[in-house]
């Protein structure tokens, strides 16, 4: 039976950035030092995974709701659509994100970084596509961070997404940044991405989506295969 089922599809190249880029320096002790053996797929990678009715709420899309307050920094949308290689969209995906907050500090207890945490702000969230395979988030723009990878480095702000696909093998991780960041050019994870690609991971200001006195939005579309992919982390 398991014949019958497609497995999942690999990657393109020219696309992805590498398991192991020296510059990004926990590369070196995490990248895999054999090519990567190619296993036949069972129904445990074809299935799922099923998230079932109310799983996910409308409110989980919105970072700002959930703690007492308002969240300090300053408010933003992010939307767009996911598409595959054709420009079709890709309808009840699900996305999750996670990010810093305005002053570039994450709520988890390894990020010692001497910046502010926000407990008003646990900086994830989640949302599925619609038919037409939009998502809309609200959230906080983050802030950069330092990371010690090198001297004086600092991470460009940016927000992690993931997606689930039909299986669990079809989970793509990106991170999407934002226009005209002076940081690029020293953030190795970033550059690990080929020089063509590395525009794809990076939104566009949107003021039609803009909500006067409220908030700013920025686009940001995922496109899952093709020439015009988005660079995604590798597994």
């Amino acid at each position: 039976m398991t014949d019958l089922v497609p497995g999942y599809q690999r990657p393109g190249e020219n696309v992805h950035p590498p398991l192991y880029w020296p510059d990004y320096r926990s590369t070196m002790r995490r990248a895999p030092a054999l090519p990567p053996l190619t296993l036949p797929h069972s129904l445990t990678e074809i299935t799922g995974p099923l998230l079932g009715e109310g799983r996910v709420r409308p409110t989980d899309s919105d970072l700002t709701r959930h703690g007492d307050g308002e969240p300090l920094g300053e408010r933003i949308i992010v939307h767009g659509r996911v598409l595959d290689a054709d420009g079709r969209p890709v309808p009840n995906t699900l996305i999750e994100v996670w990010q810093a907050n305005a002053a570039g500090r994450y709520a988890h207890h390894n990020d010692q970084h001497p910046a502010p945490v926000d407990p008003n702000f646990p900086g994830v969230g989640r949302c599925l596509t619609d038919a037409e395979g939009t998502y809309r988030l609200v959230t906080i723009k983050p802030g950069a961070y330092p990371w010690r990878n090198h001297h004086n480095a600092w991470r460009a702000a940016h927000i992690h997404f993931s997606l689930f696909g039909r299986s669990f093998t079809q989970r793509l991780v990106t991170q999407m940044y934002f226009p005209g960041d002076p940081l690029f050019f020293q953030d190795p994870i970033f550059n690990s991405v080929p020089e063509p690609a590395r525009p794809r991971m990076i939104s566009s200001f949107d003021l039609s989506q803009t909500i006067p006195e409220w908030a700013l939005a920025y686009h940001f579309d995922i496109v899952l295969r093709g020439r015009e992919a988005t660079p995604m982390e590798s597994s």
